[in-house]
């Protein structure tokens, strides 16, 4: 389901032209300027897409499309500054705004399932938090696809090459705050911590001191959880300004001359070239509303449109279950019931507190004047609460090896050190109330059981897609997000809070009262993954192998979320980086003879 209700934001005028990320000469004006021929046509500008894109014409040899749906996302106040990312979904402008379907777990509720749109693509519109997982998240992905490349060890430095690991604008000591040997410094997306203080950061590095229930541990992308990271948050921030993955199609990589990229092209699905399953031609509407056109690679198509994009051009290409495509009138050219399945995601809700405080956010939110004012520093210095997305302090934990639930269902975590679920501690609420300050503290299930779908139910490939992520159909996903809404509510209670909380906004104390809040209130985390999950090659189950070559048919590959086999304890933006890095390594081994000159 597809929502149109855009948002309009007042105070987001302020200095636009400042702002623009791109040069849009350096991008086609329209496809009568298309090359004769590309060596690869890659679908979707977020986070693989564009690293893809990017990594790609490094080689001056080889030539790249890169087709995007939406437009260039420039000039968007509300894009580039990182406090307003709790702005940006859903039913904007820079949003696909979908709905899931009726959720079962959810009391039958279809709540909003945001994907952005344009440059960037969800890395323009999440909120910013940057996490890997763990070391057994990752190896699991080794372990279902049979290929040790994909485990941790393989894939850090890849998570390393993306990154450019920048001090916080406010130029404080950052010796405690993260690890230097886990970061990369020299790579492309900014990753920094926060560079503004907030009223509660003393609060709550003091309760990890308080109770051992809540351990101090220094950066959470080392690959261990099991603590609360009072280390601060580590966010795609650079100087300041949010880093998304247009960051790999900045203006010097935009000039680059064997590069092009093509915006408000839709792509509704790969063709066989000359009738044979050589899937390197691409059909996309030139435009809204435009007339249908089709391209051909010279030696692929990249899909890097997401997780729910990438499964429905598959399926509209006549690659899935063959009952429902055929019950769609569409051509099978490959009988592949894994295409949209396996759909994972974090669910969760927050608890809220009105608290004494005067130096919350909600009064940014309230007053125009205000936020006018902070904007304004934000934009001549790049310092301010505006620097910062909208926590500076996350945790990790898990459920008690001792806990209940262990003898009746086994434990859907990755591995006895990764984490179960998320606090995410906010200083302030979006939107806020009328009056009164605000603490907010969303618990997320970062080890769900639950398994959903992404499916079509119309042969019209721009019809809205089917997204049933199944939210909370497990029970143990409901028991664990109840068990951390617990764990916060401990957490708060320790004496560093004395006088700070003047009542909660829901009075919850029975289980019963816990699960009828959570089903009435939980969310996507919007952090989908696996539908068309990655698998050895000769598996009868799966859509890609390890080199993300789409299973039954060549000239098709697939660089985005979606090939993630199983999802990390994380938010998604660091592991498509690292997909999408280890990817381009891939192909280039693929086709030695076009990767053999560099620019200079």
């Amino acid at each position: 389901m597809r929502r149109t209700r855009a948002l309009t934001l007042s105070s987001l005028t302020l200095g636009l032209s400042t702002f623009a990320g791109l040069s849009c000469a350096a991008i086609l004006k329209d496809s009568s300027q298309l090359k004769e021929s590309y060596d690869f046509i890659i679908v979707g500008a977020g986070p693989g897409g564009a690293t893809t894109a990017n990594r790609l014409t490094e080689s001056a040899n080889v030539k790249v499309l890169l087709l995007e749906a939406g437009g260039a996302n420039d000039g968007v106040l509300a894009i580039d500054v990182p406090q307003l990312c709790v702005t940006l979904t859903p039913n904007t402008p820079w949003d696909w705004n979908f709905t899931t379907v009726p959720q079962e777990g959810l009391l039958g509720r279809t709540p909003p399932f945001p994907r952005g749109i344009g440059l960037g693509g969800t890395s323009a519109v999440n909120c910013l938090v940057y996490t890997r997982g763990t070391k057994a998240d990752i190896d699991t992905w080794a372990t279902l696809t049979g290929d040790e490349g994909w485990g941790w060890d393989g894939v850090l430095p890849y998570f390393k090459k993306s990154e450019k690991f920048n001090l916080p604008v406010d130029g404080h000591d950052v010796s405690r705050q993260f690890l230097p040997e886990v970061h990369g410094f020299d790579g492309v997306i900014g990753v920094s911590v926060p560079g503004a203080e907030r009223a509660i950061d003393g609060r709550v590095i003091a309760t990890t001191k308080e109770l051992e229930e809540f351990p101090f541990q220094i950066d959470m992308n080392s690959g261990e959880h099991l603590a609360v990271n009072a280390g601060w948050t580590q966010a795609l921030i650079d100087s300041g300004v949010r880093s998304s993955s247009k960051a790999y199609l900045a203006p010097e990589y935009l000039r680059r001359r064997n590069l092009d990229v093509l915006l408000h092209a839709r792509v509704s699905r790969v063709l066989p070239t000359d009738g044979a399953l050589a899937l390197n031609s691409v059909e996309f509407q030139d435009g809204e509303g435009g007339e249908f056109k089709t391209l051909t690679a010279k030696e692929e198509v990249i899909l890097s449109a997401g997780a729910v994009h990438t499964p429905v051009i598959l399926m509209h290409s006549g690659i899935g279950d063959a009952g429902l495509l055929t019950s769609l009138n569409i051509t099978v050219l490959v009988d592949n019931p894994s295409v949209g399945q396996n759909l994972t995601d974090h669910v969760g809700c927050g608890i809220t507190f009105e608290v004494k405080s005067t130096k919350t956010l909600d009064e940014i939110w309230r007053n125009e004047t205000l936020k006018d004012a902070v904007l304004e520093e934000w934009a001549e210095n790049k310092t301010g609460l505006m620097v910062d997305t909208s926590e500076n302090h996350i945790g990790f934990l898990r459920l008690a090896e001792d806990d209940p639930i262990w003898a009746t269902h086994p434990d859907p975590a990755s591995g006895p050190r990764t984490a179960h679920y998320e606090f995410l501690f906010q200083n302030g609420v979006f939107p806020t109330k009328e009056s009164g300050n605000y603490f907010n503290l969303p618990v997320g299930n970062v080890s769900p059981a639950s398994r959903g779908f992404v499916t079509i139910n119309s042969s019209d490939p721009f019809a809205a897609p089917l997204i049933d992520p199944r939210l909370l159909s497990e029970d143990i996903d409901l028991y664990i997000v109840r068990q951390g809404l617990r764990a916060g509510m401990r957490f708060i209670a320790a004496k560093a809070w004395e006088g700070y909380f003047i009542r909660p906004l829901q009075n919850l104390t029975t289980d019963e009262e816990f699960d009828q809040f959570i089903r009435e209130h939980a969310v996507s985390f919007f952090h989908p993954v696996a539908t068309a999950a990655m698998s050895p090659a000769n598996a009868s189950w799966g859509v890609v192998d390890p080199s993300l070559l789409v299973k039954g048919v060549s000239g098709l590959r697939v660089v985005d979320a979606s090939v993630v086999p199983r999802l990390p304890a994380a938010h998604t933006s660091a592991a498509v980086y690292g997909v999408a890095e280890r990817a381009c390594d891939i192909i280039k081994v693929a086709y030695p003879e076009l990767f053999c000159q560099q620019w200079v």
